[in-house]
């Protein structure tokens, strides 16, 4: 099955992210180069329906088949949240309406079950109040979709972090997880995209589709981390909301920063600039390559100090 899936997941995405490139292109739904721009050259911002496509179309084909291969009913928060960033990158959305369907889309994940009870002991705090729970869940939610969306600026960013994620959550994990399945296939799904996303010309950006689809992922893993259901390995047990932190350190650390500094600055939090750390690293380097991989190094180091401190 895993092979299958991988290969799957694999050649499918790479005929889906060609088909969607075409369609966008013919309807001229491509990305303008402007001030804020990192690019020079015609894009598309199709990456994100292609990932969430792929998925779609093997969870239909399983689900035919009579396989529920992972919790199919996911799909729904995560549809909801691809639309509304498509709609974005094709027409341009207020901020206002994807914060509403965002809360939204929370809710829904909240009543498939996934809800943040308890903080393990971090800060002193463990079990939370069904209310607290209710409200804190949907504000950690929002907060990791805005975070991953943040950080999709420059070539490579945002699909390696959620790469490195959705890989440190499945090997850490004591055992296999109920979501290992839907894991290869958007892991397998996502690499494709690497060649579109760097190449000079025809480039394909992940998009709020992408970013905003890509980030609920993530936010439905963390909650799973939280929950009494997931155990890290005990060779590097660790508290679990500091090991979230040390799997998602640079988002978490990009949200915080630009957020403070918009505050700061009479802006709103939401209103995009080019403040972001990976925009000042890109602007000292001038390579998309290069900070990418920086990046992602600093958030092994971070993972790697946490645990070496655990450890002491």
């Amino acid at each position: 099955m895993d092979l299958m899936l991988i290969s799957i997941s694999f050649i499918l995405s790479c005929f889906v992210i060609i088909f969607s490139q075409k369609y966008f292109l013919n309807n001229s739904y491509v990305d303008g180069v402007n001030n804020r721009s990192s690019h020079s050259s015609t894009a598309t911002r199709s990456g994100g329906l292609s990932i969430f496509l792929t998925l779609f179309l093997i969870s239909v084909y399983f689900y035919v088949k009579g396989y529920e291969i992972y919790e199919f009913s996911l799909l729904i928060p995560f549809s909801l949240l691809m639309l509304i960033g498509l709609y974005d990158d094709i027409n341009g959305v207020n901020f206002k309406l994807k914060f509403i369907f965002q809360v939204i889309a929370a809710k829904i994940i909240i009543d498939n079950g996934l809800i943040i009870d308890n903080l393990h002991g971090f800060l002193g705090v463990y079990d939370l109040s069904r209310v607290v729970a209710q409200l804190f869940t949907i504000f950690i939610i929002v907060a990791i979709i805005n975070s991953i969306n943040f950080i999709d600026g420059i070539d490579g960013l945002a699909i390696s972090v959620v790469l490195f994620f959705i890989v440190m959550f499945e090997f850490f994990a004591i055992k296999q997880t109920p979501y290992l399945n839907f894991s290869v296939i958007l892991f397998c799904s996502i690499i494709p995209l690497y060649y579109f996303n760097f190449r000079k010309k025809d480039k394909i950006f992940l998009g709020d589709s992408g970013s905003l689809f890509l980030g609920g992922v993530i936010s439905v893993y963390v909650i799973f981390i939280l929950s009494q259901e997931y155990i890290i390995k005990e060779e590097f047990d660790l508290n679990k909301v500091l090991f979230v932190i040390s799997i998602m350190s640079y988002p978490i650390v990009d949200i915080i920063r630009v957020v403070f500094l918009r505050i700061i600055n009479g802006k709103s939090p939401f209103e995009a600039d080019k403040n972001h750390i990976h925009h000042i690293l890109l602007k000292k380097n001038h390579s998309h390559f290069i900070t990418t991989i920086s990046i992602i190094t600093f958030t092994v180091i971070v993972l790697f100090l946490l645990q070496l401190v655990n450890l002491l």
